[in-house]
This record gives C-alpha cells, sequence and structure tokens, in this order.
C-alpha cells in the first residue's frame, strides 16, 4: 500500500494558532479574574469562549486522521469562538468610555512587534505566565492587549483552514484513501490471478468489438470460475470476452 490510511495526525501544540489562542486563554482568564464581576454571566462566557478557541483547535487536530471534515468544522469553531469573545472586549471598551487601539496605532504595532519577536526569542519575557504584563496593566490596555492577540490568532486560524481545504481536494480524507487503498489491493490480488502458463505461450488478441488490446483474466464467479478469458481493457465500456483457447 502506497500510503498509510492513517496520517500523521495531533501535532496541534506545534500550531502557532494553538499556541496564540493559549495565550488569549491565559490572559483572558486573567483578565476576567481583575475586571469582571465573577458573578457574572459575562465572566463565564469570556472564560469560556476563550477555552473554546484552545479546544476546538486540539480536538480538530486530534480528529484529523479520520475526518478531515470535522477537522475543518472544528477550527472554524475556534475562529467563532474567538469572534465572540473578540466582541466581548469591543463591548467593554465601549460601555465604559474606554479607547479602542487603531490597528496601525503605536500601541497595536507594539504589541504585535512583541508578539513576533516572542515567536523566536523568549528571553526577554521575564514572566511566561504573563508575558504582556496584564496582571498590572490597566483594563483599557489589558483588553486592547488582548484585542490584538485575538486578531493574531484569528488570521492564524483563517490561514490554517484555507490551509486544511487545500489539502482536502488534494488528498481527500479517509474514505478516498480507503477506496485507493481497496482499489491498489484488488489491482495487485487480479494481475496474480491472472498469471498463468498460458501467458507467456499466447498473444493477447485484439477486441473485435472495439480494437483495443484485451488483457488476460480469471473468471471469480459464475459456471466458468477459475478459467481464463480473455477481456477487453475497455471495460466497462467495452464488455467484449473471449476464452483462452489451450
Amino acid at each position: 500500500m502506497s500510503e498509510s490510511l492513517l496520517p500523521p495526525h495531533g501535532g496541534f501544540r506545534k500550531l502557532r494558532s494553538f499556541c496564540t489562542a493559549q495565550l488569549v486563554y491565559d490572559g483572558t482568564v486573567i483578565f476576567c479574574n481583575r475586571f469582571i464581576d465573577r458573578r457574572s454571566r459575562t465572566n463565564d462566557q469570556m472564560v469560556q469562549a476563550a477555552r473554546s478557541g484552545v479546544q476546538n483547535i486540539a480536538e480538530g487536530g486530534l480528529a484529523s486522521a479520520t475526518s478531515k471534515e470535522t477537522e475543518l468544522k472544528l477550527t472554524n469553531v475556534a475562529r467563532a469562538s474567538l469572534g465572540e469573545l473578540l466582541l466581548d472586549y469591543e463591548d467593554f471598551l465601549r460601555q465604559r468610555g474606554l479607547c479602542q487601539w487603531a490597528p496601525d496605532s503605536r500601541e497595536a504595532l507594539a504589541v504585535r512587534k512583541g508578539y513576533l519577536s516572542d515567536r523566536s526569542d523568549k528571553s526577554d519575557k521575564p514572566d511566561r505566565s504573563d508575558p504582556y504584563a496584564l496582571l498590572t496593566a490597566s483594563s483599557e490596555v489589558a483588553a486592547n492587549t488582548l484585542i490584538c492577540l485575538i486578531n493574531q490568532a484569528s488570521s492564524l486560524l483563517r490561514n490554517q483552514i484555507r490551509q486544511l481545504e487545500q489539502d482536502f481536494l488534494a488528498h481527500g480524507g479517509l474514505r478516498e484513501r480507503m477506496t485507493r487503498a481497496r482499489l491498489e489491493a484488488r489491482g495487485t490480488s487480479s494481475d496474480q490471478s491472472d498469471m498463468s502458463d498460458w501467458s507467456n505461450k499466447i498473444t493477447a488478441p485484439s477486441c473485435p468489438k472495439c480494437g483495443k488490446p484485451r488483457r488476460q483474466r480469471t473468471a471469480r464467479t459464475g459456471p466458468h470460475a477459475g478459467q481464463p478469458f480473455w477481456g477487453c481493457t475497455g471495460y466497462p465500456d467495452c464488455k467484449g470476452i473471449r476464452s483462452v483457447q489451450k
């Protein structure tokens, strides 16, 4: 068999989208503990939305071996959950009269610069549990920082979904792999069953119906089971057959 039915899977921890979603999740827990009433539904909803972003990426990665459809759906659910969380942070700022940073503002660019440098060099982060100083930042700075991180995660997930779609179109899913493996196995079996002492002694005749060359095969069912015959290579379009004369 040329390819494994179950390809490598489960490497979600190495995905940048997963790592970024984890930053958002951890940051949201800090933010809600500091600025959102723990008894409110908003606190629970924001934490759950952030958790959903992480967990659905992980679950999609684990399910990818047997269902590309499930992986695509769960990855998109993760992106949707982060979109819901983004609205919560925007609402927080708007309802309190706080400023939301423009995408090209100095503050937003600084967060993105720190995010990009964090990808290659973590030595300048003194506290890995709070790399963006959310434990001490003001509510406005903390909310805007998390908005920037959510946008980064959403962009990564959008690209990831696009890549999953391309991979599916190019390679298919489990059903396609199983079909290819089965056809390959049947083809090998057919080649072996068609080999006989006659193949080296008899020249394959052309099909009188379509003119294509014939191929020696062995009947598997019916009254002539086990007997060799000449079958047209144009099958199933042409069903011309002839018995092998010893």
